[in-house]
């Protein structure tokens, strides 16, 4: 801490030196001519013209070598050398950069390109103001730096030592730009709707609860956008869309934060399969526009995204890898069958959700190739159809390995029975059941005013993100992960 607190001292000792010269520290404008990408892509150019250029950034090398300095530097599209030569610019120039500039620092840099005698591009310094002087020192040993928290909680350090991190929240930004794009093109809106609530819905989830002192009213960050997305295509939109931020009051580990990026979509007059299709097309677009290929590598195997993916149903799968048939077994015997494989069971679940508990740990990790599990137990998506005739659902979730990465289903848009549905898991909730589906009166009144046979496909574009760059944790792809305080 005494180095630290000598090294910020003595910058802001060079800050006053810079502004006792009539200079500032943080000038307010640069002239930048040329980012360093576009100084790099017409170098040959403005090499052979000498024309002058005027380039910006970080420093993030000094070398010195007698009359001669180079410094590496980057801004925001590249990296690119410099040299200062002192038998050129002057003893007082060179001698003021070298006192008072250092690694971090932000400067300006006005003058010729050439190539040196190794073959590098580089600028050649007649002139050079600073930007922003750093008073911290850059770490030296960022890289493996042990303590994963502390990068999570300095992104902006591991964004400036990590090319890979940093190109990893580019990729995230183009998958998004991508997803975005694929559904304006097939007709869909973007929409905003509320993420202040008085009646939280749409998921199996626990809220955040927070004040709204204007009304003097309790209200939910929204767990889901949902109810509000249909409510639209009772209005009369046909195809609805948004993405945003969705909160859940629940645990956090490599595949669940608290605060997420949800993308949800709504589609009057389609139905869950039809859904399956445009999702293989949405991710071949994806893959295409983002990585230029339809197979990449996650964890440590290759996934091929050519369509058409496997579909199977959660019954099968459930019986193959537990052997338990759920249509054959009460709630009370799947409970103790719950028991017996050491599978943790939330208070007041129903035998839907005692089955997905069990699914969850002996199932899921095992898919690993982009695959469709269909027709999950009636009670499991409270908001969905059910299959005429059978306990079953018309819903599908996408798993790509081991990862829930889509949830989607034909609709429910017959209010009497969706209200019978949501009864029975406000009772459920009554029952200590957190997770449950509360009734929204609201909600059912839309409904009963007639909504068109539609469906809907949620997805979490943070579990996108990770897996589509091989990331290990969700943290590694949102920039400013809540976390717990040091103290």
């Amino acid at each position: 801490m005494a180095i630290l607190n000598e090294i910020t001292n003595n910058r802001k000792d060079k800050i006053k030196s810079i502004e006792s010269s009539g200079k500032e520290a943080y000038p307010i404008k640069t002239k930048r001519t040329h980012t360093i990408k576009e100084a790099i892509a017409d170098f040959e150019n403005l090499s052979s013209e000498a024309k002058q250029v005027c380039l910006v950034g970080r420093i993030r090398t000094l070398r010195g070598h007698g009359g001669l300095t180079f410094i590496d530097f980057e801004d925001g599209e590249g990296s690119f050398q410099a040299v200062f030569m002192k038998d050129k610019m002057g003893e007082k120039a060179y001698d003021y950069f070298k006192e008072i500039f250092d690694v971090g620092d932000f400067i300006e840099l006005k003058g010729i390109l050439f190539i040196t005698k190794r073959g590098e591009k580089t600028i050649e310094v007649s002139d050079f103001e600073m930007l922003s002087k750093s008073i911290r020192p850059l770490p030296e040993k960022w890289h493996g730096l042990k303590d994963v928290e502390e990068r999570y909680r300095k992104r902006y350090l591991d964004l400036i030592f990590s090319e890979e991190i940093k190109q990893n929240f580019i990729k995230r930004s183009q998958i998004i730009s991508s997803i975005r794009n694929f559904l304006q093109e097939n007709g869909f809106m973007e929409v905003e709707t509320p993420t202040l609530q008085t009646q939280y819905g749409g998921a199996r989830a626990k809220p955040f609860k927070t004040h709204l002192n204007a009304y003097d009213l309790d209200v939910f960050l929204r767990i889901s956008p949902e109810l509000y997305l249909k409510r639209l295509l009772v209005g009369g939109y046909e195809k609805v869309f948004e993405i945003g931020k969705c909160f859940r009051n629940e645990g956090v580990d490599k595949s669940h934060n608290p605060d997420f990026t949800m993308l949800e979509f709504y589609h009057a007059y389609s139905d869950y399969i039809e859904l399956m299709k445009l999702t293989e097309k949405l991710f071949q677009r994806i893959l295409n526009d983002v990585f230029k290929t339809t197979k990449i590598k996650i964890g440590e195997e290759e996934v091929d995204f050519e369509g058409p993916w496997e579909r199977i149903e959660f019954f099968a799968l459930l019986e193959k890898y537990t052997g338990i048939k759920y249509e054959e077994i009460n709630e009370e015997g799947l409970l103790k069958k719950a028991k017996e494989l050491k599978v943790d069971v939330p208070k007041g679940a129903d035998k839907a959700n005692i089955a997905d508990e069990i699914y969850k740990k002996y199932c899921r990790p095992n898919i690993i190739k982009p695959t469709f599990v269909t027709h999950y137990p009636k009670g499991f998506q409270p908001l969905a159809k059910g299959l005429k005739g059978v306990d079953k659902l018309a819903n599908f979730q996408l798993l790509i390995s081991g990862v829930e990465v889509v949830n989607a289903f034909s609709e429910q848009n017959d209010s009497i029975e969706q209200e019978r549905v949501l009864k029975s898991q406000e009772k459920l909730f009554k029952e200590g059941f957190e997770e449950a589906q509360r009734s929204d009166e609201e909600f059912i009144e839309a409904l009963e005013y007639g909504m068109p046979p539609a469906a809907g496909f949620g997805m979490g574009l943070d579990r996108l993100t990770m897996l589509l760059t091989n990331s290990s944790t969700l943290r590694e792809v949102i920039l400013f992960p809540i976390m717990k305080p040091k103290e």
